[in-house]
């Protein structure tokens, strides 16, 4: 019997990193729905918050992004997932970037680009953290 070099369970990432990860998918989600409600309600406060949730999510996953470039650097192989889940976080913080550009025009303005970007945004956050988390490791191969 022989005894892999890598265990054959799921590695998540660190304690730090996962809670920025989820961290910036709560907020991400939460400035979604803050447009939604703006949109519905066209009462501007929501519009703010959803601001200071991109906010809040761009420096989130931001320095998730810094822990999967260590990651990746630290990795066996430097292509597969690691690889995958940089660039999802990348396009992740970009998008949320140009909404936040977006959410930094007067009023109505951002309506309905600003709702379609966190739509795309929320979904990439969602999508970068179940790649993140879902990193398995079996016997060294990704």
């Amino acid at each position: 019997m022989t005894v892999p070099d890598q265990p054959p369970y799921r590695t998540a990432p660190g304690p730090l990193h996962g809670i920025l990860l989820g961290g910036s998918v709560s907020l991400f989600l939460g400035a979604l729905f803050s447009d939604i409600a703006y949109y519905n309600t066209v009462q501007i406060q929501w519009s703010n918050f959803a601001s200071w949730l991109i906010a809040g999510g761009l420096l989130f996953a931001g320095l998730a992004g810094l822990f999967a470039i260590s990651n990746l650097l630290r990795a066996a192989h430097k292509g597969g997932r690691p690889l995958v889940y940089l660039l999802l976080l990348l396009a992740t913080w970009v998008l949320a970037l140009i909404n936040a550009f977006e959410h930094a025009k007067d009023a109505w303005a951002v309506m309905p680009a600003g709702l379609v970007l966190s739509v795309l945004v929320a979904l990439l956050a969602v999508v970068s953290a179940w790649t993140g988390f879902s990193n398995l490791r079996a016997g060294g191969a990704r």
